[in-house]
């Protein structure tokens, strides 16, 4: 059942540009602001924004023809660099700011979290803002008082509680009104990036908190965040918005991957051949690399069940005999997890030229997810260095065809687990099992 549909959304805002103009005699001033009186007059009434006398109007559409639909107990992670359209979209939302054309249908309550301070009066204390905002969100004052001691104790904020919230710092601001827009059982609970004023320990508070809101509770859940680890970890859907339009609309690792990859031609291969900016210092620098099965450059996409391979190509510039340089892969999850560095079992005296380096993953290794490469060439002699590394250069999503086909494993009558299995590795390691009485 959707709780949210959007249809056709747009929204412009009218922005002003400063001109810049020479020097005029005072009847052309005179002339101007008498005509400039008569349009502002005109535009009022008309209900248009005006210009200063010497500003032109700009038209800027913040979003632009945005459709989707959300359903119930969804939790959507809303990604884009900046400028996207990511906030506004979530104010559209949450009914602070109008659309200007298409339409929007909630079925619920709506509890957001946008900036430090929404939805607070900063003259009122803590109690009386949680109060007031439960009254906003319809709730009585019996049904606010049942939610009020674990609303305190969630934000850590016992002895401030009569204080007004204008003294309060920006982290207890936070800390309380996620308190509030969590626990005042709303419908949909709408949170942008303003969880990154909190401390580390309230953050994983908040991402518990609202993954238990949503998976057992039922509610919505629409968060705005640039840090992809917390995304894959909270959502089961993500829409990657960009300059105000939705680029994508999906499942998780695919939209991460295309934010990773804009620009590029694709997550799994870059090449540096032809490119002015060198990567690397005056010993070794990087050629190209990639992500490959069966000898082709691989599709972001790639099945458990298939052998990865990792090819770069560098060059060694200099010839050191004191120095023994090696190639490294290191790979990460989503979660920002180290799940292995790897290097050759052996090193040698490169010569001066360029060389290619491969690393094989064997199938049915990697769990189901979204995975970053970084790419390196190290070397030891003179102490350890490092001549250059590509944090996060490649990229790819494992696919799981099991998590999809529920009845996929059986014996006899008995339906094998085939829910998401926890993990950074899954590896089908050999087992052996024999009747011994």
């Amino acid at each position: 059942m959707s709780i949210i549909k959007a249809e056709h959304i747009s929204k412009s805002y009218q922005i002003a540009h400063e001109k810049q103009e020479g020097y005029t005699t005072l009847r052309e001033a005179v002339g101007k602001q008498t005509k400039h009186l008569f349009q502002t007059i005109g535009n009022t009434l008309r209900g248009k924004a005006t210009a200063g006398l010497n500003s032109e109007i700009q038209e800027f559409w913040a979003l632009k023809d945005v459709s989707f639909e959300i359903k119930q107990g969804d939790r959507v992670g809303i990604i884009g660099k900046n400028g996207a359209g990511k906030s506004t979209l979530l104010k559209v939302l949450s009914r602070i700011t109008s659309p200007t054309s298409g339409t929007i249908r909630i079925g619920g309550r709506v509890a957001s979290l946008l900036e430090v301070g929404t939805g607070f009066h900063p003259e009122l204390t803590g109690r009386e803002n949680i109060f007031l905002n439960g009254a906003i969100l319809g709730m009585t004052r019996n049904e606010i008082k049942s939610k009020f001691d674990e609303i305190v104790a969630f934000a850590e904020i016992e002895q401030f509680l009569d204080t007004p919230v204008k003294r309060y710092s920006s982290g207890m601001y936070v800390r309380l009104a996620f308190a509030v827009a969590a626990h005042l059982e709303p419908e949909i609970l709408v949170v942008d990036e303003v969880l990154a004023v909190g401390d580390a320990d309230f953050q994983r508070k908040c991402l518990g908190k609202m993954e238990d809101v949503s998976k057992n509770q039922g509610r919505t859940v629409l968060f705005v965040s640039h840090s992809m680890p917390t995304i894959s970890s909270l959502c089961n859907r993500a829409i990657l918005m960009e300059k105000g339009q939705v680029k994508l609309d999906g499942e998780v690792g695919s939209a991460i991957l295309t934010y990773y990859s804009s620009g590029n031609a694709s997550p799994t291969y870059l090449d540096y051949s032809n490119e002015d900016k060198k990567t690397g210092d005056a010993f070794a620098q990087l050629v190209k690399a990639g992500i490959y099965i069966d000898n082709q450059i691989s599709e972001p996409e790639i099945d458990i069940t298939q052998k990865i391979a990792i090819k770069m190509t560098y060059k060694i510039l200099v010839k050191d005999d004191k120095i023994l340089p090696y190639a490294n892969f290191h790979l990460y999850n989503a979660g920002g997890v180290c799940v292995l560095i790897t290097t050759p079992k052996t090193t040698q005296i490169h010569e001066v030229g360029e060389y290619e380096t491969i690393c094989w993953l064997p199938a049915n290794l990697l769990n189901q997810g979204t995975y970053f490469v970084g790419l390196a060439v190290s070397s030891f002699g003179k102490g350890v260095g490092i001549h250059f590394y590509e944090s996060n250069a490649l990229s790819f999503n494992i696919r799981d065809d099991i998590y999809n086909v529920p009845t996929r494993l059986k014996v006899g009558e008995i339906v094998a687990y085939s829910g998401e299995i926890p993990g950074a590795i899954r590896p089908l390691l050999e087992w052996e099992t024999q009747k011994i009485k």
